[in-house]
């Protein structure tokens, strides 16, 4: 049997196991048929009941399924179909359902989101934006609420006291980035009132391609201002377009990535006015330059971000969307916004950060659905010990995927765009045309009106009016431009008449890196069983083609003697774009996977430091604790100073006056010491007896929240320099490679040695704030915590590595802590 056979006999054997359930839910048809409204809930809470005497989800998914199905059937008008209820069990197993578009994967997430939320711990269900969010929560709520459950939408623009009680809710639905974020600022918390999420028990992640391996490389990062002056930028973005490409410079169009050459580096510093540009004092020049010529060669205004009013705002180049609040790290942002003219904003500095692959991994269970998961299917299993089943369509697809044409110039291929909407126009069929930037659908909108064509243009310019828009692009004569906003989650049905004039056309107009994306650009049409076409357009100066073998199409084309404006089709031409994005592919997987190796060393390190942070947040016994850092602390010094086996050689002067800088009542008597328990058990007395003078002077009920807000405090403080540091680590440690050493290792190595000296310095800065405390106003300092909290920013990260296998978290939250650690 061949590796292909054995893969869909495996894709058999599930969907067989799921055919068992499906039809003992069919089965409990007529009965649940019979129930008034008022049985729905009862029943809920009878399931409630069962699950506390023992029965297991499992056991109960039947009649939960049943009940949800007739719950739809007479809320929303919708009974989910045979392979809907399939697609759930996968989900509810933790699985990715891949189901076509228009399979009906917003209903089919409500029948495990309501089995699992029985357990009273909350489900997440994650979708790629807040319209989506918003749409799908409401468009379900009357089932939800039949049933005796809650549910809500988390939105960008929300409160933490509205977000708090959306979380409450039996079924929330949110985007990543709003659950990440809310997760990062829970954890940068100085009152527990401040956190909104209540844990991470089941989450369903919609488009789980697009969230889970797209933007697996963004690391989501909490960040606060620093103090760099905006004069630099502008000063840089001024020299960067004095150098010449390709001589004082070199271009990286893959990994979007700028160096110096030779000639580059002299002219930099005459610009500048320094003799050497990588003296440690001008360090920072060179990284200014090469952010400067990155924002002036590699992102693009209208592709990679555009400018509203006097802002930078970044696009997804997924989406298409606005990522709102949303800013490039590392300076990169302001040198953006130098080039562009527009105010610079201080730079920032990351207080907490996460990857996408490790919030997920927090889940005690992960599901996911999506069109086009199967060629990941390796990715979801390594990363995330999910398996991929492919769930039949409900009717047969009989949409025509034609062959793309590929021209010479984009100029020739724009024209020829052009001609097929105004013939198709002409007849009335509906037309969606999917762009890869803003550039280009407003360069083709501009060209339509010459020709006076009504059309529609959807991109991150006009977000609002996404869902007219969305609604009316499959009306008859509709012509509807449009990033890739219109490519995952939006329901385009065919007016009336549509359908005899052969169904929504849909016409790419470039090919994306990433094969799945042009799948959910196709996927706009052709939707249950509806007919349909799709269609590429392509020339050799694409992106894609450009890059990955333009020169070998356009030599091909002349060797065809292809005239000006013909297309040409032809399988070796198909195979040669498909081997392309292959190779795109390949790269973001291996950055996705160097990432994930490095990031999971920092993971280890973000839940040590994090549940020993909730800990204090939430601990009583948080005096005990502070006499295991005392302890610590003291352990440290006389481990240094005392190591000789003869009492007479002990540095007593040195051990004295280290202690001293940190406890400076205390003394170190060398002629009383018999041992080191002896030495230890003086100085632990004298650090008790002035830590309980100064519990006194304080007063005894003020002082454990004070010590807790300065134990709080001096994590966050050394954990943010700590970050700092590490980042720093991960851009070097690359160079490492070059030595014959293995870089990924060495960062393990260096960066636990990083985080045992930050524990060190947290420890110390503790125990030596803890005896220097005055009276303070405490509801004074509670107001600052707020302030402070506040003022911390989200941002998006371009960032250019990648991680690999990662592990399930635990929680770690026990009544007696001791020293905070990691593994190695």
């Amino acid at each position: 049997m061949s590796f292909m056979n054995k893969i869909f006999d495996q894709n058999k054997r599930y969907l067989r196991s799921f055919k068992k359930i499906v039809d003992e839910v069919n089965a409990l048809e007529d009965e649940v048929k019979k129930f008034s409204d008022s049985d729905f809930s009862v029943k809920t809470e009878e399931f409630r009941h069962r699950l506390e005497n023992g029965e297991s989800l499992d056991d109960i998914m039947p009649e939960a399924f049943a009940i949800v199905r007739e719950a739809s059937k007479r809320m929303i008008g919708l009974r989910p179909f045979d392979v809907q209820i399939m697609g759930a069990v996968a989900l509810h197993r933790g699985m990715v359902a891949e189901m076509k578009t228009g399979e009906g994967k917003t209903l089919v997430a409500v029948m495990p989101a309501y089995l699992n939320a029985l357990e009273g711990k909350g489900v997440h269900i994650i979708t790629v934006n807040d319209y989506l969010a918003r749409r799908d929560s409401e468009w379900m709520r009357p089932i939800y609420e039949l049933l005796g459950l809650t549910v809500g939408a988390i939105q960008s623009e929300m409160n933490p006291e509205k977000r708090r009680e959306i979380y409450n809710c039996d079924v929330t639905y949110g985007t990543n980035n709003e659950m990440g974020f809310d997760y990062l600022r829970d954890n940068l918390a100085y009152l527990p009132e401040q956190r909104v999420q209540r844990g991470h028990h089941y989450a369903i992640v919609d488009e789980v391609d697009s969230v889970l391996i797209d933007e697996a490389r963004t690391p989501l990062i909490i960040s606060g201002p620093a103090g760099t002056s905006s004069k630099l930028y502008k000063m840089f973005a001024s020299y960067a377009k004095k150098l010449r490409p390709d001589v004082d410079f070199k271009i990286d169009e893959k990994t979007k990535n700028v160096t110096l050459t030779e000639e580059g580096i002299r002219r930099t510093e005459k610009l500048i006015g320094v003799n050497n540009l990588y003296d440690p004092q001008n360090v920072e020049y060179n990284f200014h330059m090469i952010n400067a010529l990155r924002a002036l060669h590699l992102y693009k205004r209208d592709v990679d971000y555009l400018v509203r009013g006097d802002e930078v705002l970044i696009v997804d180049e997924f989406t298409g969307r606005v990522l709102e609040g949303r800013r490039y790290s590392e300076g990169l942002h302001q040198a953006i916004e130098a080039k562009e003219g527009v105010k610079i904003k201080e730079e920032t500095i990351t207080y907490a950060t996460i990857t996408l692959q490790n919030y997920f991994l927090m889940y005690k269970k992960l599901a996911g659905m999506t069109g086009t998961a199967y060629t990941e299917r390796e990715e979801f299993d390594q990363i995330y010990n999910m398996k991929v089943v492919v769930i039949p369509t409900n009717r047969p697809v009989i949409r025509n995927d034609m062959n793309d044409l590929i021209f010479r110039t984009e100029k020739e291929k724009f024209d020829a765009i052009v001609e097929d909407i105004v013939e198709r126009h002409k007849k009335g069929q509906p037309v969606l045309v999917g762009t890869i930037s803003i550039e280009k659908s407003e360069k083709l909108s501009q060209m339509l009106k010459k020709r006076g064509i009504p059309h529609e243009v959807l991109n991150a310019k006009h977000p609002e009016r996404e869902a007219e828009i969305i609604a009316n692009a499959g009306q008859k004569g509709a012509v509807t431009i449009a990033t890739n906003m219109a490519g995952r989650g939006t329901d385009i049905k065919p007016g009336e008449g549509v359908v005899e004039l052969g169904g929504l056309y849909v016409l790419g107009t470039e090919r994306h890196e990433a094969r799945r994306i042009d799948n959910q650009l196709r996927g706009r049409t052709g939707r249950q069983g509806d007919p349909g076409e799709t269609r590429f357009y392509l020339s050799t100066e694409d992106n894609l083609l450009r890059i990955f073998g333009g020169d070998k199409m356009r030599s091909l084309m002349n060797t065809l003697r292809v005239k000006d404006g013909e297309p040409i089709e032809h399988s070796m031409l198909s195979k040669l774009i498909e081997q392309a994005q292959k190779k795109v592919e390949g790269i973001h997987f291996s950055i996705r996977k160097h990432l994930l190796e490095l990031d999971s060393v920092l993971d280890r390190q973000r839940n040590a430091v994090y549940s020993h942070r909730n800990w204090i947040l939430n601990g009583t016994d948080v005096e005990d604790h502070l006499m295991e850092i005392f302890e610590d602390v003291v352990d440290r010094r006389i481990e240094r100073y005392c190591r000789d086996k003869y009492i007479e050689n002990w540095d007593f002067g040195g051990l004295e006056s280290e202690l001293k800088s940190i406890f400076p009542f205390l003394s170190v008597d060398g002629n009383k010491v018999e041992d080191l328990q002896s030495l230890k058990s003086k100085i632990m007395e004298e650090i008790k007896e002035n830590y309980e003078k100064k519990v006194n002077e304080i007063g005894v009920d003020q002082f454990p929240n004070i010590i807790k807000y300065v134990m709080l405090r001096v994590i966050d403080e050394r954990w943010k320099t700590h970050l700092q540091t590490v980042d720093h680590l991960k851009e070097s440690v690359n160079l490492r490679a070059y030595g014959q050493k293995d870089p990924v290792i060495e960062f393990k190595r260096e960066s636990y040695e990083m985080f045992e000296e930050m524990v060190d310095g947290m420890y110390d800065d503790i125990s030596a704030i803890a005896f220097r405390i005055v009276v303070v106003d405490e509801q004074r300092e509670k107001e600052r915590a707020k302030k402070e909290f506040a003022i911390l920013q989200t941002q998006h990260d371009d960032f250019s590595m990648s991680s690999g296998k990662a592990e399930k978290k635990k929680s770690a939250a026990s009544s007696k802590r001791k020293r905070m650690r990691v593994k190695r």
